[in-house]
């Protein structure tokens, strides 16, 4: 008779595997939305892709999200995001993967002009 403990994945061990798998990655706040982050440069997020990092962004400092995203849940237009200096737009958008040490850099578009 096997023991629970013997099994290869026990509940507790699969809610571990989870978390594993979603990577800590760092995320770079511009001056304007640091106001909304309560003054931090850089804050650390989960998530396994682009846009499950800047949800849980938008999870912790709530105020970024509607700088973020649109009511379609779709990244502003003004907003570039850069993964490790790659714009995300060209690459699989929010969709775009991402590993523990990947950095992501916020970057609201600037307008105007004469």
């Amino acid at each position: 008779m096997r023991r629970w403990a013997s099994f290869p994945t026990t509940r507790r061990s699969a809610r571990l595997q989870a978390r594993l798998s979603r990577a800590v990655s760092t995320v770079k706040i511009p001056p304007v939305l640091r106001a909304s982050t309560g003054g931090e440069r850089e804050v650390s997020a989960e998530g396994s892709n682009v846009g499950e990092v800047l949800n849980s962004l938008a999870d912790r400092h709530p105020d970024t999200k509607g700088q973020l995203f649109g009511e379609d849940g779709a990244l502003n237009r003004y907003v570039n995001v850069y993964l490790n200096d790659e714009d995300v737009r060209v690459l699989d958008g929010l969709e775009t993967a991402v590993k523990g040490e990947d950095t992501l850099v916020i970057l609201p578009a600037m307008a105007g002009g004469r």
